[in-house]
């Protein structure tokens, strides 16, 4: 069974930092795509950063430069190091796996999230 374990979320000021950890079990983790998404109230899910088995990383342009998402493929978890936080930033925040293989269906995993609130 896949579980996807959040952690480190909380209530911080604004320019204040937090760091997110996602502990995967049940999957063979080096193969995945890891990747942190967010949902504020009355908005869809969006990719915040992610990060490929190879170690390539992608971020959404509102969190450049201050977030930084890495990776311990020892521990199986995932990180989201997030500086300069401001109030926008508040949202539940969610870790995604996903593996796309060449000759067989996508394997796409959800955790619980982790709420993340910043007061101004």
């Amino acid at each position: 069974q896949v579980q996807l374990v959040e952690s480190g979320g909380g209530l911080v000021q604004a320019g204040g930092s937090l760091r997110l950890s996602c502990a995967a079990s049940g999957l063979l983790f080096n193969i995945y795509t890891m990747g942190w998404y967010r949902q504020a109230p009355g908005k869809q899910r969006e990719l915040v950063a992610s990060i490929k088995s190879g170690g390539s990383i992608n971020y959404a342009g509102s969190v450049n430069g201050r977030f930084t998402i890495s990776r311990d493929n020892t521990k199986r978890t995932v990180y989201l190091q997030m500086n300069s936080l401001k109030p926008e930033d508040t949202a539940m925040y969610y870790c995604n796996a996903d593996w796309r293989p060449l000759a067989a269906d996508r394997q796409n995993y959800w955790g619980q999230g982790t709420q993340v609130t910043v007061s101004s």
